[in-house]
């Protein structure tokens, strides 16, 4: 009886030093900060040619490096900037969101769904991954929706906003909340494929610390970057999608696409399958460099705060 007793209070003990040496649960949120900085940083060069090849007319670009020289020759270099505001400001605000988030869902998993474990399993990472994306989507989805619209505007003959503060303001007079929200849906699907990044990071994370003799650091940067490609692969015909709903015409009763499935049938009707690749190349070279300085400052952060 006293060595079930003595089993009991090891476990409990075990339990609660387990508990003590936990990070906060707030610093995912600060080191989410640092992670968006730095993907806005590296990242958003790459995602305005994305955006522009996605939802581009037909004709208007021959490829990516046709877009690239066309924003050089017309724009400038600050023509892969336009709408760098959003995102500096909202890539701070929804990584904070998206990895504090992460890192409370890991551990309200682990504690209820498999508190037996000694370490989260992949299935868990995927339900926090999963539960990590619909959260972020409501900060994601009036944020990525201004970005969007200033990152269309090619000159200033097709100017209608002056900045993001200008989209929201237009936006809230035009159709009210539900005008800026109208990309949520979409945005929920989309990130609903975090499933295959989290899922994927904590198996390259556990392959590269089995198999070689990388630092932290290191494993964080690599696993950052393939697990932020795996997802793009699986991701992005339903990021196409988003995009083309979330520079649709503000105005319900003017809208192309008023529900998601319209957007799906527009974009095979007129550009078949392929239509849900465009733009594919620059997101996956921004995929890599972007999420991998992310999240190993990301990690980084939460060494360092710790």
């Amino acid at each position: 009886m006293s060595i079930v007793v003595q089993e009991k209070e090891d476990k409990i003990y075990s339990s609660e030093k387990a508990s003590q040496n936990a990070p906060p649960k707030y610093l995912g949120f600060v080191a989410g900060m640092f992670s968006g900085v730095m993907k806005n940083i590296v990242g958003h060069p790459f995602d305005t040619i994305k955006v522009r090849l996605q939802t581009a007319s037909d004709g208007r670009f021959k490829g990516p490096m046709d877009c690239v020289l066309q924003t050089v020759r017309n724009e400038g270099l600050r023509g892969f900037y336009k709408g760098f505001t959003p995102p500096l400001v909202g890539w701070v605000l929804m990584d904070s969101v998206m990895l504090g988030s992460l890192h409370v869902y890991r551990r309200v998993v682990k504690d209820n769904l498999f508190p037996e474990e000694k370490k989260l399993p992949i299935l868990g990472h995927v339900i926090a991954g999963l539960g990590s994306g619909w959260t972020v989507s409501f900060v994601a989805a009036p944020i990525e929706q201004f970005k969007a619209r200033l990152q269309v505007q090619y000159d200033a003959n097709t100017k209608i906003y002056s900045g993001p503060v200008d989209v929201a303001k237009k936006l809230y007079q035009t159709t009210g909340v539900r005008g800026i929200y109208s990309g949520l849906l979409s945005t929920m699907i989309f990130r609903t494929n975090f499933i295959f990044w989290w899922g994927s990071y904590e198996l390259f994370t556990q392959w590269f610390q089995d198999n070689t003799k990388l630092s932290k650091p290191s494993i964080n940067f690599w696993s950052g970057g393939l697990s932020a490609t795996v997802f793009w692969i699986f991701a992005y015909p339903a990021d196409v999608v988003k995009q083309t709903i979330m520079t649709d015409n503000p105005i319900r009763s003017e809208k192309k696409f008023p529900r998601w499935i319209d957007a799906v049938k527009y974009i095979y009707n007129t550009k078949g399958l392929r239509g849900f690749s465009r733009g594919f190349g620059p997101s996956i070279l921004r995929s890599f460099p972007a999420n991998a300085a992310a999240l190993a400052a990301f990690e980084a952060v939460m060494r360092f705060l710790h």
